[in-house]
This record gives C-alpha cells, structure tokens and sequence, in this order.
C-alpha cells in the first residue's frame, strides 16, 4: 500500500500540487502491517503499497474529488494543529478518519521511513500481524516464531487493547501496526490484550526483522510449491527463477494464502513467469485510465494452481485475477480478501504523509476486485492445499 521499496521505479514522476506537497503514485497493497509489525499477516502485513512500472501522476490528471477534499483537509488540520503547538499527525488522522476514507491513513516521517525500508525485506516490528474482525476490534492473525510476541507469550487470536495506552479498536490496522513498530529497533512498546475474560499489559521491545518472501519445496508427483510471502524487492524475479528451475513438465502450485501484497511491480513479473507478455491488470488514477502488461517469455505450457485464502490480497489478488481471467490457472481455497484501491501519498506540513484513495483496480476481464475479491474456481477452506495439490496432479502435464 505504499512505496516501500528504495530502488528507481518504486515511485512515478511526482507530481507538484497545493502547499508544495509531493504526490507519488502508489498502489494499496496493505503490507506495511506485516513488516511494521514483523510478519506477513493474514489481512494486513508489513511492508507497504507497491508502486507500478508504468504508473505516473501528472497535472493534466483529472481530480477525484472526495480524495482531492479529504487531502486538503488533512493538510489544512495539520497546518492548524501546528500554529497552536499541538500534533499535525494526530488532526490529520481525525481528518481522514472523518473522510470514511477505509484504507487512508496517515503515517509520522519515521514511520513513513520504515515502511520504506520493509520491502527491502528487513524492517522493524514485535513480530506479529493483525486484523480488524467485523466489529472493530483488532486480533493477533499471525506471531512470528521466536520474535519478541512469540517471548511473550502472545498467541493467535489475541485480541489488542491498546498500544502504548492508545485504544486500538475501530483504528485501521495500517495505523495499528504502525504504532506497534515504531521508529527503530531496542525501543519498547506496551501493548494491552485480552484472551477470552483475561485482560493484561506487557511491555515488548523491538528488534530488526527480516524475511524470505519466496520459498520453494518440491512435491511429489513433479511437481513444485512455490509460497509467496509478500512482494517485497525481488520477489517476482524469484518466482520467475523458481518457474525456470522446476523439473520439466513440473507442475506449479503457486500459494498466495497470507500475501497481504506489495510492490505491484514485483506481482506483474512473477505474472510474466506464467504467461507470454499481455495484459495483467488495468486500474484508474483520478479518473485517468491505465495498464499493466506482463514480460514476454513466459512458461505457458506447465499445469499452474493458485492457492488463496481470506489473507490474500491486493498485489497477490491482481496476479490472481489475471491467472484466472487469462485461463492460466486454476484457482483454489478461499474467497481473497477484495484489496483493490490505489492510494498516493501526500506530505503533510508537519513532514508526516497521509495516504488517500484516488483509484481502483480491475483485472483483464474487467472484474473489480476492491470490496469483493476473486472466487475461487473450486472453493475449498479444511484441507485447501491438499485439495490443491490433487487438482495440480488432475491436470497432468502438458500433451
């Protein structure tokens, strides 16, 4: 959900607008939750939104006016707060919150900074992931093992209170996870939880974290696992090497269960290892329409699944979508998560950056994917993977 990486084509041209700030193009991909707080979580994880190779944000663009007023207000709030010596950060955020704006949010220059960082693959956090459940409150979906949560005792299902005295219910989950990650490693955090009728405090301490976002592990029957755990810097040409090395004639199951997104770039290469060249996905900034096209050279011939679940999302539901709609694979498990918004990022005059919905995102077919998601072709929730795995043997290799 944000530009996350540090390399040339994370961002587009900027462009210059009102109170000199700098709007970048980027895509919501959610994963700055994951990596902020030090796992991939099952709705929202660490890393951040992921940018397009073609994406770029001009003056000639026409606006879109909800977000064009809720970043006027929260910059306007912020401005405010400043003259009279209170947090431009904390205006801002009740401004978005006020402009029912679901994935805006508003991050502090440090923050910002270590969302930066995280699709890199090293990044900050206590070691956790989170989700808010449908009334607001926010539960542990994932602890990473051996991490600082995992110490402490922390569980799945967990629910957090609050974050260093900071109620949590009802805050989206970006910010949430931003609280729980800081600005670097060594510096404590209290989180509040409850686990059924139990209630308590415990004071945690960050550390540096990194992770492997793609693992391969070979199946039997030819064929080969390929987990993606987020699209962090490399991922997709990970896939592609993964793709290229599998036995001839190999099936692939691709699993995308947990993959909150990230660079939209990296999901458009990984598409490339599946298909020769065309179109990915298509999406709109204020108005203006735009494509994504995958690489030509793609393995088109092996038997392909993809593996998805309620946690798979943005950046992992548009390699989804295009799969499917290109007839490329058969998609299994559960309906994903319906991560389809583009956000851009504003700096505020505090130096903070707010982050609003400006677009959406539509897979070859023209399927909107924001709020609802993409159907499995066989949906399946106990057992997904080996249901998974017999469709990939049902499909034999290529004649």
């Amino acid at each position: 959900m944000s530009g996350l990486d540090r390399f040339a084509d994370r961002f587009s041209r900027p462009r210059r607008i009102r109170r000199g700030a700098t709007l970048t193009l980027v895509f919501a991909s959610v994963l700055a939750t994951g990596a902020a707080t030090g796992s991939w979580s099952e709705a929202v994880d660490d890393g951040r939104k992921s940018p397009s190779p073609s994406v770029r944000s001009d003056a000639s663009a026409p606006p879109t006016s909800d977000a064009d007023s809720a970043e006027e207000a929260a910059a306007d709030a912020a401005a405010e707060a400043m003259a009279d010596g209170k947090s431009g950060k904390k205006a801002a955020e009740d401004a978005v919150s006020r402009s029912g704006d679901r994935w805006g949010s508003v991050y502090s220059q440090g923050e910002y900074q270590e969302f930066e960082k995280a699709l890199d693959g090293a990044y900050t956090g206590v070691g956790l992931g989170a989700r808010r459940a449908a009334d607001g409150r926010i539960e542990v979906s994932k602890v990473r093992e051996g991490g600082p949560a995992d110490r402490a005792g922390l569980r799945k299902g967990d629910r957090l209170r609050s974050v260093d005295g900071e109620r949590v219910t009802g805050r989206p989950v970006t910010e949430v996870l931003a609280l729980l990650r800081g600005d670097r490693a060594g510096t404590p955090v209290v989180l509040g939880v409850e686990r059924g009728t139990r209630a308590w405090s415990r004071t945690l301490h960050r550390v540096h974290l990194s992770t492997d976002s793609v693992t391969v592990t070979d199946l039997a029957g030819n064929a080969a696992l390929i987990k993606v755990a987020a699209f962090t810097k490399g991922s997709g040409e990970a896939v592609r090497s993964a793709v290229r090395e599998a036995p001839e004639g190999a099936g692939i199951l691709l699993d995308l269960r947990g993959n909150s997104g990230g660079l939209v770039t990296e999901a458009v290469t990984a598409a490339s290892a599946f298909v020769d060249g065309g179109l990915v996905a298509t999406y709109d900034v204020r108005g203006e329409q735009k494509a994504l096209h995958a690489e030509r050279g793609g393995d088109t011939a092996r038997p392909v699944v993809v593996l998805v679940d309620g946690g798979t999302m943005s950046a992992a539901e548009l390699l989804t979508g295009a799969l499917q709609d290109r007839g490329r694979a058969v998609v299994v498990g559960s309906r994903t998560f319906g991560k389809g918004s583009v956000q851009m990022p504003s700096r505020l005059p505090d130096g903070s950056v707010a982050e609003l919905t400006v677009g959406h995102y539509r897979t070859p077919s023209g399927r909107a994917v924001d709020g609802r998601g993409i159907t499995p072709d066989l949906e399946v929730e106990d057992g997904a993977e080996t249901r998974a795995e017999q469709v990939l043997t049902g499909l034999g290799p290529p004649s």
